[in-house]
């Protein structure tokens, strides 16, 4: 039987450590961050399932490559109107979203 390291740590654990308690400064913008950064790797994903290039998809929904491509690197925030030209034009797909309290 192996023993465990004590000095491993789950990923909340070292999230705490590092960033806060949930509700703190530091922890609300680290999770701030994450949520846009996921926008644009979940808008990455669906336009490679599409077999899309970013120029291709820029052109179907009325904005240019550079555009979509700082969507997709966290460069750029995007607006909620161009976000759904984007995923309703360009990909096709129904944009849906939800508030949890």
């Amino acid at each position: 039987m192996s023993k465990q390291n004590s000095n491993l740590k789950s990923l909340d654990q070292f999230v705490d450590e590092q960033y806060g308690k949930k509700g703190t400064i530091e922890r609300d913008k680290l999770e701030k961050g994450y949520e846009a950064f996921k926008l644009g790797f979940l808008l990455q994903q669906a336009r490679l399932e599409k077999g899309l290039t970013q120029e291709e998809l820029a052109d179907k929904c009325g904005t240019n490559k550079g555009y979509i491509s700082k969507i997709e690197n966290n460069i750029k925030e995007v607006r909620i109107s161009t976000l759904q030209k984007i995923v309703e034009l360009g990909l096709g797909g129904h944009l849906e979203f939800s508030i949890k309290l």
